[in-house]
């Protein structure tokens, strides 16, 4: 079951905008606003980087296509 739900589901191009959504709302830690709500940034970056979002997994979507990334 680790193996299902870590499969990669997300396509190259989503994972580039995940990672930069992510860093855009952890800059606002430390310029503009200054709030801890851009910690959430993290998330985005996490999934981005690992290539798998675990809400995909339990409502089997991905964005990979047929050929599978």
């Amino acid at each position: 079951m680790a193996s299902k739900f870590f499969a990669r589901n997300e396509h190259t191009v989503e994972r580039v905008i995940r990672v930069a959504l992510g860093l855009g709302l952890l800059s606002l830690v430390f310029v503009g606003p200054q709030t801890y709500w851009g910690l959430i940034g993290i998330v985005p970056i996490a999934t981005g980087l690992l290539g798998t979002c675990p809400l995909y997994s339990v409502f089997g979507f991905s964005t990979c296509g047929r050929d599978g990334c």
